[in-house]
């Protein structure tokens, strides 16, 4: 049984990740609100990944960590702040830094650890209007490699870029039958992402089935990053 800290899971990919790691591990969640929690098999800790310092002393040793803050700011370069550039930055990068620094004496104190972040397939895919998630995403990229080439062999550092999935930061894209069908249309998959999809990618990267796995970017984008149909 494994110690698996993940911030941000009270909904969409992490309280699938939830409900997947909690039948065999034992999962602390750090997240604003606890309502999706109720009757699951986990620890909540009450936490804002924008404003609040995460209290470490609570938490034993930890096998795993995993980051599922992120935003999806979709608008045209000229209609975008500086504002949301740095909102998106701060939520997605810097949220994720001070979160891990927070557990740095935790994370694989007395063996192998592993962390997972989430990206966006729009970081290594050119797509419009995504120019200020994909440059915080982007940054998310790099701060992986550099991870897993500092703490490897101790610890794996591995990122996930997915395409649009079905949770409810996505909702506003997906709310109505017209929107799902138009954006299913655009993968060659025929089909937007699951959160349960996702999920089982990431519990895969913590496992020790990943044992030989770090610094990799892995895509789950129902082919539309690759492939022209």
């Amino acid at each position: 049984m494994k110690n698996i800290l993940i911030i941000g899971g009270s909904s969409g990919i992490g309280l699938a990740l939830v409900d997947l790691l909690s039948q065999e591990h034992r999962v602390f969640v750090a997240s604003r609100t606890a309502e999706r929690l109720t009757g699951k098999n986990c620890t909540h800790l009450p936490f804002d990944a924008a404003t609040d310092t995460l209290d470490a002393s609570v938490l034993p040793e930890l096998h795993g960590f995993v980051y599922c803050p992120g935003s999806i700011n979709l608008r045209p370069f000229k209609g975008l702040k500086p504002e949301t550039f740095q909102a998106d930055f701060d939520l997605n990068v810097l949220g994720a830094v001070k979160a891990l620094q927070a557990v740095g004496k935790n994370l694989g104190a007395n063996g192998q650890a592993s962390v997972v972040f989430y990206s966006t397939v729009a970081v290594q895919t050119g797509m419009p209007f995504h120019a200020s998630v994909a440059a915080a995403k982007g940054a998310l990229e790099g701060l992986t490699r550099s991870l897993a080439a500092e703490w490897a062999p101790k610890i794996r550092v591995n990122c996930i870029a997915p395409s649009l999935v079905n949770t409810p930061l996505a909702d506003k894209f997906l709310n109505n039958e017209a929107k799902m069908e138009k954006a299913s249309e655009r993968h060659p998959m025929q089909r937007v992402g699951t959160p349960q999809e996702i999920a089982e990618a990431t519990a895969f990267l913590l496992s020790d089935k990943s044992g030989w796995m770090t610094g990799q970017i892995l895509t789950i984008d129902g082919g539309i990053g690759t492939l022209k149909t």
